[in-house]
């Protein structure tokens, strides 16, 4: 009893208590308890309302971008004609497109905002990442604690089934034979006899509590003693669980936790991979959306603004998604052992005083199964003395009876080995252990993850909405098309040289070429960057 004292214990965490205290309102504005119950719709209308709020969002984002895009569309045109005679006097009095003065200020404050814009974007991918490996990792403790529980709970049923249908063997097979043999000596007689009923007796009392029984055959077998009908599972490894597939609804019942495990599973690596995918959409439109400011490509920037409204779209959705799923999950965190018993989920078959007992793992509980394992273990010590008994005194009288006798021993033996197994497994520990570990992994890491992914999700959203809105100002910056045509027409080709040094080069070729530093007169060619002069035309001979 000592040792139970290190088993490890729950208990929520801040973020759990601080979600679980958000008080719920239901589609009539009424206030609704926080208790968790997923089935009621009373419960579920607290959850849409919180989800609308990312809606209310959206929508105040789409209306902010829209009135940006009026103003820029509508409230520049008169600009352009009135100020068309400053921006002359800026361009001569500039060396780029456009940048000084008063307009040019508010275009560079317009870019720096997209960029900065940008920059918001990528550390709410970087945070999005962080928060995606969070709720992997602790999805895959709870999945992993789901399987070693279902391991263990399948090699309690496989040991209760070999147990079983050892002692039937034994009864329909050699004690059987010694009954015949011993029908001539009724001491020797009545101690067969007492072995039978003792192996009818421990049949009846490990039959009653079998771990897993269902109205689903797993393909298994099924063994009848006395009525009792046993469904054994064959124990595997716990990274492999046995799926058992329901007949008529969602979860099977009794709840199975190999099937939840796999069911996680699989509904993990889909939401683990759209993560990802929307994680590298975002990463991509910043990046091309600074390439494109950049280069100054007007194509390339309508199309990330394409790709910004879907980005913007999804990243409020996945919000009101994580926000649902994370007041969710605090109430589930805040009270586990309370919703497990309540729930018909888990307690059909099973008594609410067994689950009580695995769940807590108390040290002032008794094992529900502690008489039941008594009654076994001093009937299989009465076996082993009528059994010592009879290979003392009866093999000298009848010696065909040591076959038969030592058919029994053997599989009493490994009856005993079989009991004392499962005396440990029936102990609270190991499973509590398993319990403490998926609530663990799914209320520590899993709603860390999910907190991360809120934040990931609210600041993409906003950093979208201000790209979206700085973009057109951005673009004002980007020369024409006919001043680019211009300047090419008048500079040189090189791709290499900036649009500054183009115009520097154009104006300074209008001012007229200065004359060479050496004009000697009958000189030849002289390198465009040699400084000594040249040398003497020799007369002809």
């Amino acid at each position: 009893m000592d040792a139970m004292t290190t088993v490890p214990s729950y208990t929520p965490s801040l973020w759990v208590r601080l979600c679980h205290a958000l008080p719920r309102l239901d589609l009539t504005m009424e206030m609704k308890d926080n208790v968790f119950v997923p089935d009621s719709w009373e419960y579920q209308q607290t959850l849409l309302v919180l989800s609308s709020l990312s809606a209310i969002a959206l929508v105040i984002s789409v209306l902010v971008v829209l009135s940006f895009l009026i103003h820029y569309c509508c409230c520049h045109r008169g600009d352009r004609s009135e100020g068309s005679e400053e921006e002359e006097e800026d361009e001569d009095a500039s060396t780029g497109h456009g940048y000084s003065g008063k307009k040019g200020r508010g275009i560079c404050c317009v870019t720096w905002v997209a960029v900065a814009s940008v920059t918001l974007c990528c550390v709410a991918i970087g945070i999005g990442f962080y928060g995606n490996s969070e709720a992997n990792d602790g999805m895959y403790q709870l999945t992993s604690s789901l399987l070693t529980a279902n391991y263990t709970l399948a090699s309690i049923d496989l040991l209760i089934s070999d147990t079983v249908s050892g002692l039937q063997l034994s009864v329909s097979g050699p004690l059987t034979s010694m009954e015949e043999l011993f029908t001539g000596s009724k001491p020797f007689l009545a101690s067969t006899r007492n072995c039978r009923r003792l192996s009818e007796n421990v049949i009846n009392l490990l039959s009653s509590i079998s771990m897993a029984r269902s109205s689903v055959d797993a393909g298994l077998g099924n063994d009848s003693v006395n009525g009792a009908s046993i469904i054994p599972l064959t124990p595997v490894p716990p990274s492999v669980a046995p799926t058992v597939v329901p007949a008529g609804g969602l979860m099977p019942s009794p709840f199975s936790p190999g099937w939840a495990a796999n069911t996680l599973m699989v509904n993990e690596d889909y939401r683990w991979l759209s993560y990802m995918l929307l994680l590298l959409l975002d990463l991509i439109v910043c990046l091309f959306i600074l390439l494109g400011l950049a280069k100054q490509a007007r194509w390339l920037l309508i199309l990330m603004t394409v790709l910004a409204w879907l980005a913007l779209f999804l990243s409020w959705g996945s919000l009101g998604l994580e926000t649902a799923t994370v007041v969710a999950l605090s109430d589930f965190c805040s009270d586990t052992n309370a919703f497990v018993v309540n729930s018909t989920h888990f307690n059909t078959g099973t008594s609410s005083d067994v689950l009580d007992y695995y769940l807590t793992c108390s040290r002032r509980m008794n094992s529900p199964f502690q008489q039941l394992l008594t009654q076994s273990q001093r009937a299989l010590s009465n076996i082993h003395t009528h059994l010592s008994s009879l290979d003392r005194n009866a093999l000298t009288q009848f010696p065909k009876a040591e076959k038969s006798l030592r058919e029994v021993q053997q599989i009493l033996n490994s009856t005993e080995g079989n009991f004392h197994q499962l005396v440990a497994l029936l102990n609270c520990r190991g499973l509590n252990k398993d319990y403490i570990d998926s609530l663990k992994g799914l209320c520590y890491d899993g709603m860390e993850g999910l907190l991360y992914l809120s934040l990931y999700s609210f600041l993409s959203a906003l950093a979208f909405t201000a790209i979206l809105c700085s973009l057109p100002g951005a673009w004002r910056s980007f020369p024409s098309d006919t001043e680019e045509y211009e300047d090419s027409d008048s500079e040189s080709e090189d791709p290499f040289t900036s649009h500054q040094a183009r115009r520097q080069t154009a104006s300074g070729s209008q001012r007229g070429a200065m004359a060479p530093f050496y004009n000697y007169p009958g000189a030849g060619w002289t390198p465009p960057f040699s400084s000594a002069p040249p040398l003497p035309t020799l007369p002809a001979c």
